[in-house]
């Protein structure tokens, strides 16, 4: 699965092409499993918005929209000046008018990759690849594809405040904030970091090779990490979380960027993968063990 490296490649590689174009119309297949969205609400509620910012929060891409209503007022807004009371008279309430009925006007388009999810853009010509399940036209020519083999994705529309996520964000978060997030926890500082509840967008690589750097075995009980070794913990987690970006994030499975190009940060791997290999600090043999359900990869002499 896509973790926080992956994600935040590839929704900024989307970023950089697609900010500012404008969705013409929109295909959806006709497979339920990766819309948490109906297809239908996705087909009448995006043509028409335009594409102000893609960014990550967690393990999923964010589409800011701007509608048609919302450039209009922008439009209008710029031509001349308003007082707080003719503000005041517009409706915040966003719909879009369709045959027969009207549909709330999304705010963000949502996307989980899920296991093997690829978000791309293409040139229309493009041959579409296998078991794509969405398709945004755009104004410029290009097109936003959503291709997903096992459909474990899901594309939602949000209408309501900012998407936030389901936690805190590792690489803004505060050493305080962090140490007390295991506070009194009893279960493995591995599976801590992998809730996403606490952290969200750590996932299993990263948790192992930000754990080896340092130094703390992944069996060790959450609560009962000084908060020097959880200090040590958060800086170690962000250095490994932007070396990944730099590199593109880690390809060991399906993940390509939004150009479809892999990542590369697999290469620095010190543990995750490495079951069986020499350590690259002491030379012990890489250990792999089942933890909350996961491999754990990690060196019985570095970690205690």
């Amino acid at each position: 699965m896509p973790e926080l490296p992956e994600v935040e490649t590839i929704a900024n590689g989307v970023d950089r092409r697609i900010r500012g174009d404008r969705i013409v119309s929109a295909w959806f297949s006709k497979h339920k499993e990766p819309f948490k969205t109906a297809a239908s609400a996705l087909a009448a509620a995006l043509p028409g918005n335009r594409v102000r910012a893609v960014h990550r929060v967690g393990k999923h891409i964010v589409v800011d929209l701007e509608s048609a209503g919302d450039q209009n007022r922008k439009a209008r807004s710029e031509a001349r000046p308003r007082d707080a009371k003719s503000l005041a008279l517009e409706s915040p309430r966003r719909e879009a008018r369709t045959p027969g009925r009207l549909v709330p006007e999304p705010s963000q388009l949502i996307v989980h990759l899920g296991m093997t999810g690829r978000l791309l853009v293409t040139a229309p010509d493009v041959p579409q690849a296998p078991h794509t399940h969405a398709v945004l036209h755009l104004a410029s020519g290009r097109e936003l594809r959503f291709v997903d083999p096992r459909r474990f994705g899901r594309l939602a529309l949000n209408t309501a405040e900012a998407f936030a996520g389901p936690g805190h964000e590792p690489l803004t978060i505060s050493p305080p904030d962090f140490a007390r997030l295991f506070r009194g926890r009893k279960l493995a500082i591995k599976a801590a970091l992998l809730n996403q509840k606490l952290l969200h967008g750590v996932g299993n690589i990263y948790a192992d090779e930000s754990l080896f750097r340092a130094g703390i075995r992944p069996t060790r009980p959450a609560g009962r990490l000084t908060r020097a070794r959880l200090d040590r913990l958060l800086k170690s987690l962000r250095a490994v979380l932007r070396a990944a970006i730099r590199a593109g994030g880690s390809s060991v499975s399906d993940y390509v960027d939004a150009d479809g190009e892999a990542g590369f940060f697999q290469i620095q791997h010190r543990v995750y993968g490495r079951e069986g290999q020499p350590c690259r600090v002491c030379g012990n043999q890489i250990r792999r063990i089942v933890l909350a359900g996961r491999s754990t990869h990690f060196c019985p002499r570095c970690q205690t």
